[in-house]
């Protein structure tokens, strides 16, 4: 779980300094820097800051849901390949396969409102690959606190919250347990 957390501690460091390019700025110039001015910072500092806000929070709900799921043994891989951005070199944002099983997963953070639009096309692109668990992670806050999915078979969504890193499956199915913790990666 070491590299992990220095993935987390590294990236948290890269995106420091994002946003001074705005700090000053105000109606239209700020709105037009938002959307076109590539920020300069960061891991994406060649696009506009509304493109790395996006690409930098579904990063994170990576790196969270991934260290929750291994911390908390959800399910039964020792490590997870993740891609991050828009990379699509694996298929999926997130892979793992360990005893013939395999995990495959998209992950993203967005608003309520396109948060439908969003499921229904990560949903089908899972489905259209044969796996044994699929997993959708995206931020807790796009939903209601309450939420219940209505699920296919070895279809969980992993709920992250980024500030407080904390997550939670749903549906909370009886999932198949790891060994000991120690032996993740």
């Amino acid at each position: 779980m070491d590299n992990v957390d220095d993935a987390i501690r590294t990236y948290a460091l890269s995106v420091e300094q994002i946003g001074s390019s705005i700090a000053h700025l105000r109606g239209i110039p700020l709105l037009e820097a938002l959307k076109h001015t590539e920020i300069g910072a960061g891991p994406y500092d060649d696009v506009s800051l509304f493109e790395a806000a996006n690409r930098i929070m579904t990063d994170l709900v990576i790196l969270h849901g991934v260290r929750w799921m291994l911390k908390k043994r959800t399910f039964p891989f020792k490590t997870y390949l993740v891609e991050y951005g828009n990379d699509d070199e694996n298929g999926f944002d997130i892979r793992a396969e360990h005893d013939g099983k395999i995990l495959i997963g998209e992950a993203f953070n967005v608003a309520k409102s396109f948060f439908s639009t969003k499921r229904g096309a990560m949903l089908k692109k899972l489905r259209n690959l044969k796996a044994d668990f699929r997993i959708l992670i995206f931020n807790h806050d796009a939903v209601k606190t309450r939420y219940v999915p209505e699920t296919g078979p070895g279809e969980h969504f992993v709920l992250v919250d980024v500030g407080s890193e904390s997550a939670k499956v749903v549906p909370n199915l009886p999932l198949e347990r790891t060994v000991a913790l120690k032996e993740f990666q």
